[in-house]
């Protein structure tokens, strides 16, 4: 009952410092004010309670809760007072017959772990899974069931503002052009979203979703940044976490997440094995026009995928209180996946009458491995309590991955793709408080790395593997980036300004060694970014901000290789793209009442030579059938303005709802040109267009009888216009039930990902001599079931900032101001 009061505290303070208010209209009211910290590391503890009391009562007369740097700010009038300060798993402190005349300030409070309580299972009312702050929006993912015994591509899947496709590609509000960090970092891997499928869920403590950073961030990603922050336990001793998992289509899952604690040393550690079948299919259905606009003939495209993946991932570290000021956390990242993919296309042919001529197959029998190793260091000196400090990142990692596949067809193919990346990551950043409300920063950041990949085409003639040298390369790509950063924040009665600037030189080789085509892009760019806030009141706030942001071209957009897994319908990568360059605009509004958050926000995006996709003809012919390429170009500019709503409500304890709309606008101006084989003639491609688009998620958790959870997500990205034809809309709903078994140590949980099996990308594309119809769907319909069993850990644990807040990485800099 005690952590249950503690939980609903919240309320009542608000409730009770409201009717007392009411009672004394004639005292002035003066202000406590102070510092809540954890003992031991001397870290801030956020979201600890403050009560004030008549002396000897129980009865709340004001409170308040501590911010992310442990500071809390309670008006009450003047008298003599009782005042207790909690956290969840620490002991209480109270100071007794306060006298409270004048502003006061009770300095620093340390608590302490209360060791009695580190063995308990606790049950206390969760925290929203949703929390919306000014510059971001914080998913907490260990209190959603619907992706327990699921991978991280599962849990963004179900964070505000962002959506990941059938093929596991990331994108946020309507746009790919992002950047994913972990723990601060920029992934490193060189499939980002194999990778992310391969992370178990249960490794993820919290998501951040920053639709428009400031300086101290990366300046890459056009439409904003997502920062996934990995589990790292707080409670001293010995607890963890077990997660087994199986689940239809084929797939099997065992994770551990366990951490040590002692006075100066901190050991965390999270491994886990997944084997997993993807079965997935899809079909074009092509229509082909003689020059005078009569049909000319069909063709129908089946498609039939299955992936198999069988993935080994570990992560281990140790977080080192040196002095009482001083921490060094170094962690080792490891992941070791393999795979099968087998690929079936059945090619039906029609004449002009829809009569039907004959068939072919191809069949595509593929092999994957990658491994990932990575070690990370991170290191943090506080000068002081009041956030000055410096701290230092560095990361070196290694990356393979290979792929080889046969294709069975006229002739026989084989492909070899094998990529190997080294990339060394170095950063330094300074916090510097210069008085009360202000804050300078400042930074450094260095990013080298190189990729090597060879890609190799063989076809079967007369019984020899001959190199297809048309469709053969060897590619060296290097990056080198060097980035200082300053920014100034302050805040001037209920207004707060945070202005930055951002300087980045990016030296680019791409070198296409089989032909001896060495390119080499230098550039550097200025990136400024401003925030101004306006606290209307205690509940809501108003804020406007505006950034530069930058998208450097990379892996399949880069790579001139051909994926071959269509002989009609093929993709090449473009080495000779160019950056393109954001303006960021958004103005944003949050109000919160007892039961509701919530927040909207209007946002406009201006960007030059913008990344497109267009299908041009090859002048070549299979089987009379034209082949088609898809290539990126730097198409020209694009504007896009749009309009965003989250909205949070808790009805009843047993019920929450949150839900996200989106809706935007996007036009693009531009124009492509090839030389048409079969003419010799250059054709001008016209590829203006004006789109409107939105996207939308309603999440319901509810508690029914026998303490079962039930929870229900549905979301739709409705119908958007391309240049060059459009995509159709698509619906999918989860949903997922929870039970707490072994007094509340363990879950059993059940879920359905896309219930109805509707999560199919449908679309049509117009060229001058044909029209086609495509589906493609990456995964169909899974059911899952998992089991998570806990020792010494709360079932709703969350970090109590025992460490620094921005360990693993500072691409999270200090707090806004105010």
């Amino acid at each position: 009952m005690k952590k249950i009061k503690i939980a609903v505290l919240l309320v009542l303070f608000f409730t009770s410092f409201y009717n007392y208010a009411q009672q004394t209209p004639g005292r002035n009211k003066v202000k406590v004010t102070g510092k809540v910290f954890e003992k031991v590391s001397k870290q801030p503890l956020e979201y600890a309670t403050i009560s004030i009391m008549a002396p000897n009562d129980t009865k709340v007369i004001a409170g308040g809760i501590t911010n992310p740097k442990g500071e809390f700010e309670i008006a009450v009038a003047p008298g003599t007072y009782d005042i207790k300060i909690e956290f969840i798993s620490f002991k209480s402190t109270e100071i007794k017959q306060k006298s409270i005349e004048d502003d006061t300030n009770l300095g620093i409070v340390n608590l302490s772990e209360d060791a009695a309580q580190l063995n308990e299972v606790v049950v206390r009312a969760e925290k929203s899974s949703v929390e919306i702050k000014l510059d971001k929006k914080v998913y907490n993912v260990g209190q959603d069931m619907m992706v327990k015994g699921g991978t991280v591509s599962d849990v963004l899947d179900n964070v505000p503002s962002v959506s990941v496709d059938t093929e596991g590609n990331v994108s946020l509000r309507g746009s790919d052009n992002i950047r994913i960090l972990i723990d601060g970092r920029p992934s490193n891997a060189i499939n980002v979203a194999e990778a992310l499928r391969q992370l178990p869920a249960d490794a993820i403590d919290k998501v951040e979703v920053i639709t428009n950073p400031s300086a101290r961030y990366d300046a890459e990603g056009g439409s904003g940044l997502i920062n996934i922050i990995l589990k790292k336990g707080k409670n001293q001793g010995f607890n963890g976490t077990f997660i087994a998992s199986t689940g239809l289509p084929e797939t099997y899952g065992l994770s551990a997440n366990l951490n040590y604690k002692t006075e100066k040393l901190n050991y965390f550690t999270t491994a886990g094995y997944n084997y997993r079948t993807n079965e997935g299919g899809g079909k074009t259905n092509s229509e082909y026009f003689n020059e005078d606009g009569t049909t000319k003939s069909f063709l129908d495209e089946d498609r039939d995928t299955k992936r198999i993946r069988d993935g080994f991932n570990a992560r281990g570290g140790v977080e080192w209180s040196i002095t009482p000021t001083t921490f060094w956390t170094n962690a080792i990242n490891y992941q070791n996946n393999t795979g099968e993919d087998k690929d079936v296309i059945n090619y039906n042919n029609y004449d002009a009458a829809r009569v039907f001529t004959g068939s072919t197959y191809r069949l595509n029998n593929g092999d994957t491995s990658s491994e990932n190793i990575e070690y990370t260091s991170n290191l943090i000196k506080n000068f002081n309590d009041k956030g000055h400090k410096l701290t230092a990142d560095l990361s070196v990692s290694r990356n393979t991955d290979d792929s080889n596949s046969v294709i069975v067809a006229d002739p026989v193919n084989t492909t070899l793709n094998n990529q190997v990346q080294k990339q060394i990551l170095f950063q330094a950043d300074y916090v510097l408080p210069l008085g009360e409300g202000s804050q300078f920063e400042a930074g450094y950041k260095g990013s080298f790395g190189d990729l090597n990949n060879e890609y190799l085409i063989t076809d079967l003639i007369n019984g020899q593997n001959v190199k297809n040298t048309n469709l053969s390369n060897n590619l060296e790509y290097k990056e080198n980036i060097n980035a200082l950063y300053a920014q100034y924040g302050f805040k001037v009665n209920k207004f707060s300004y945070l202005f930055g600037l951002r300087w980045e030189d990016t030296n680019i080789e791409v070198n296409l060694l089989d032909t001896n085509d060495f390119n080499t892009k230098k550039y550097n760019n200025l990136f400024p970014s401003a925030f101004i806030s306006y606290e209307i009141s205690d509940q809501s706030n108003f804020n406007v901000s505006y950034s530069k942001r930058l998208s450097r071209p990379r892996g399949r957009f880069m790579n001139p290789a051909t994926n071959f897994s269509s002989n009609i319908n093929i993709f090449q990568g473009n080495p000779d793209l160019d950056p393109s360059l954001t303006d960021k605009y958004d103005i944003g509004y949050i109000k919160r009442w007892t039961k509701v958050t919530f927040s909207t926000s209007a946002y406009f995006e201006d960007t030059k030579d913008v990344f497109s996709f267009v299908r041009t003809p090859t002048g070549r012919f299979e089987n009379g059938i034209p082949v088609i390429l898809s290539r990126p170009i730097n198409l020209g500019k694009e504007q896009k303005f749009g309009f965003e709503f989250t909205f949070n409500y808790n009805p009843y304890k047993w019920w929450r709802l949150n839900s996200n709309f989106n809706f935007y606008n996007v036009q693009t101006a531009g124009e492509n040109s090839y030389v048409d084989a079969s003419t010799g003639e250059t054709v001008i491609q016209n590829l203006d267009n004006k789109a409107n688009s939105w996207f939308a998620r309603i999440s319901s958790k509810v508690t029914l009888p026998y303490k079962i959870d039930w929870q229900l997500t549905g979301m739709y990205n409705g119908e958007q216009k391309t240049a060059q034809g459009k995509n159709l809309g698509q619906f999918g709903m989860n949903t997922s039930l929870s039970k707490d078994v072994l007094k509340d140590k363990g879950t059993i949980a059940f879920n359905i990902s896309d219930v109805f099996n509707s999560r199919i990308m449908k679309s049509y594309t117009y060229l001058e001599n044909q029209t086609s119809y495509s589906e493609m769907q990456f995964r169909k319909r899974q059911f899952n079931l998992s089991f998570t069993y806990r020792f010494n850990k709360a079932k709703s644990d969350r970090d109590k900032n025992g460490a620094p807040k921005n360990e693993g990485g500072n691409d999270g800099g200090g707090e806004f101001p105010g």
